[in-house]
């Protein structure tokens, strides 16, 4: 058999790194990206940084700049409050269906419980990128618990924007412990079987972030 090539796995990391840069703002929207500064930092040559580019170009996190050049593209107010409409229906339905499930699947409990409990770690000294990864924890914890594949299927393109999105209403400290309150609140019923009031909980939470993460794109708009 051909030995494989380890390409693929490099450009899965240096994809993950740069990624995580967009969303912690490491690489600020607008940020040009200069690709042989890039690779050398990661410690790799350009080939992979450019397949990692080419991914994130096609997924609408970075655009074409000059010549083969890339920048960080800037979130939307209007795509971000659709992406969260969306994603508040995805998340209420994951919701009643994880609480139907809770006492069923024993191994989906205990991942929606050590997702909490690793949240309630979270200070005003968590570094940004810990934070999401978190959020994105808990979330997936739901989803897993849910039951439907298809959840996950359906969410999973979108999480590089919900990722981004997350990072500008997560920077403010008295919302990160309001976001991990309400993740309290919905995991509290999901894990007492109450359907209807974890759906309800879901929903309001996804409201809220995405009124609160269009409102404060709209207002650096305006600014700038």
């Amino acid at each position: 058999m051909i030995p494989l090539d380890p390409l693929p796995n490099l450009i899965d990391q240096v994809y993950a790194r740069i990624l995580e840069a967009i969303t912690d703002r490491s690489l600020p929207p607008g940020h040009r990206i200069r690709q042989n500064e890039l690779a050398e930092k990661l410690g790799v040559s350009r080939q992979p940084v450019s397949h990692a580019l080419h991914l994130l170009h096609r997924q609408g996190l970075v655009a074409e700049s000059g010549r083969r050049g890339f920048e960080v593209t800037r979130l939307d107010p209007e795509r971000i409050r659709q992406l969260y409409e969306v994603r508040g229906a995805i998340d209420a339905l994951a919701a009643r269906l994880a609480a139907g499930r809770c006492n069923a699947d024993a191994s989906g409990r205990k991942q929606v419980e050590a997702a909490l409990q690793a949240g309630r770690s979270i200070g005003k000294d968590t570094p940004l990128s810990r934070l999401i990864a978190l959020d994105v924890d808990f979330h997936g914890a739901i989803y897993r618990l849910a039951g439907n594949p298809a959840i996950e299927e359906m969410i999973a393109p979108q999480w590089p924007h919900m990722r981004r999105s997350m990072a500008t209403v997560l920077a403010e400290l008295d919302y990160r412990e309001r976001a991990w309150a309400e993740h309290e609140a919905i995991a509290a019923q999901i894990l007492a079987g109450n359907a209807r009031a974890a759906e309800a909980a879901a929903l309001a939470h996804a409201q809220t972030a995405g009124r609160m993460t269009e409102e404060r794109l709209r207002a650096t708009d305006r600014a700038a």
